[in-house]
Formats: structure tokens, C-alpha cells, sequence
């Protein structure tokens, strides 16, 4: 199995195949609007802008489960990430990293070996999937983008 064997639901309701990612480079992330993390947005809008162009995709899954950091419907929260930190990289419809009720792409995150998966400790944190569907590594909340930008270019380059 890999990451292309999922989909997931978008905040507008389509339901997308990760498999039309197929020879991109993911970084697939954990998000909230209300989390001292939250101004991370600013420097994945960078990224996501910098590399866009060279198959680089940001998947962006708000949730509510770390202290109700994301309140609002996905309306709201989009409103928010748009207007706030001007973002345009797809993000998805609010649900749960853990437990029995996660969003299928975070249950098969989290089921993968540490130090890879493992449980979701909070919000922002971020999973790099290579170009083969394969998750390569995972930045915990406090890993701001700037510190990891050289293995997303390094994935892209390859």
C-alpha cells in the first residue's frame, strides 16, 4: 500500500484520488487555525509557491482534535487560510489524525513504523512523500518549513 492507494474529501466536497499525485512530491499536513503553529501557513505558502511549478503539492487536512484549534466549518477555516496567509494549496475537509474516526490518509500515517508514523502529538505536523507514493519522513509540529526546505528541494530534484 501507499499513499496513492487513498483519497481523501476536499473542504468543497470533491472526493480526490491521491493517485492523481502520482509523480509528485507530497508534503501532506495536519493543520489548525488557532495553534501557536498556525503562522507555519506563511512559510508553506512560500514553499508551495517556490516549488508549485517543479511537482511540489501541499495537502493541508484541518483538524480539530488538539484543544478544538480549528473551530469552524470548512467555510470558515478556508476563509481564514486565504485571507489571513493567502493560501492556495488544496486543503481538505476538517477531520480526525487519531483514532478509530481518523481520515483514512492519517490512519495509514500513522500506521506506517516509527519514526515515521506513530500517533499524531499535535498540530502541523507534516509527512514527505516522494514522487513514488512512498513517505520519506515527518517534521514534528515545532519543525518550522525553512528547517526541512532542502529534503523537500532534494526530493524534487531527484
Amino acid at each position: 500500500m501507499s499513499v496513492y492507494d487513498l483519497k481523501a474529501t476536499t473542504n468543497k466536497g470533491e472526493i480526490v484520488e491521491l493517485s492523481s499525485y502520482k509523480g509528485k512530491v507530497l508534503l501532506i499536513v495536519n493543520t489548525a487555525t488557532g495553534c501557536g503553529f498556525t503562522p507555519q501557513y506563511e512559510a508553506l505558502e512560500a514553499m508551495y509557491e517556490k516549488y508549485k511549478d517543479k511537482g511540489f503539492e501541499i495537502l493541508d487536512f484541518p483538524c480539530n482534535q488538539f484543544l478544538f484549534q480549528a473551530p469552524g466549518d470548512d467555510e470558515k477555516i478556508d476563509s481564514f487560510c486565504t485571507l489571513k496567509y493567502n493560501t492556495k494549496f488544496l486543503r481538505f475537509t476538517k477531520s480526525n489524525v487519531n483514532g478509530k474516526d481518523a481520515n483514512e490518509v492519517f490512519k495509514y500515517l500513522t500506521s506506517l513504523s516509527e519514526p515515521i508514523g506513530g500517533k499524531i502529538k499535535w498540530n502541523f505536523t507534516k509527512f514527505l512523500v516522494n514522487r513514488a507514493g512512498e513517505v520519506i519522513s515527518r517534521f514534528e509540529p515545532a519543525e518550522k518549513p525553512e528547517s526541512f526546505e532542502n529534503a523537500v528541494l532534494e526530493e524534487i530534484n531527484k
